[in-house]
């Protein structure tokens, strides 16, 4: 990097090197985070109204938090891709895990809320980073760990999720 920038080569991260940097990132565009589009949050899904509710929806890739039909908080999400589909339906929340590891995959789960076998609503710091680029196991991910941790304090076991497109 410092070479190919004429920089002095030292081999570190010195203030001069770090200020080249910063100079050439740039606060990505919409299109640069949602490369496939995305499409603004339309109404919740009928079921989604009443009770307690995880509403995601596939078409919006937005998680909304929902009690008795008033969205509480709302927040962006990414699925599994193809060969590992989240599951769409009604489900409960099961079990809750703050600082859960995959047992398949040996990954970490922050904040985890299961709903469907395997399938959990976590933080992941691969979407946080790398945006839609990437894709889950069939868990939905979240972005934003502030957010997640605020609803993994709220939900309860017993809690529905709806899934749909």
């Amino acid at each position: 990097f410092q070479c190919k920038r004429g920089l002095p080569r030292t081999g570190e991260l010195d203030a001069v090197t770090w200020g080249r940097l910063r100079e050439m990132t740039h606060k990505p565009a919409a299109w640069e985070l949602y490369p496939y589009g995305g499409q603004p949050a339309a109404r919740p899904d009928p079921r989604c109204m009443t009770g307690r509710v995880l509403c995601v929806s596939k078409t919006s890739r937005t998680l909304r938090w929902m009690i008795d039909g008033r969205t509480v908080s709302e927040m962006d999400v990414r699925f599994g891709s193809q060969y590992t589909p989240t599951r769409e339906g009604v489900f409960s929340v099961y079990f809750k895990s703050r600082y859960h590891v995959s047992t398949i995959y040996h990954t970490s789960m922050p904040y985890a809320m299961f709903f469907s076998g395997g399938q959990a609503v976590h933080y992941s710091p691969d979407f946080a980073a790398r945006g839609y680029y990437g894709a889950s196991h069939g868990c939905v991910n979240v972005r934003d760990e502030g957010k997640i941790a605020a609803l993994f304090a709220q939900v309860r076991n017993g809690d529905k999720v709806v899934v749909y497109w």
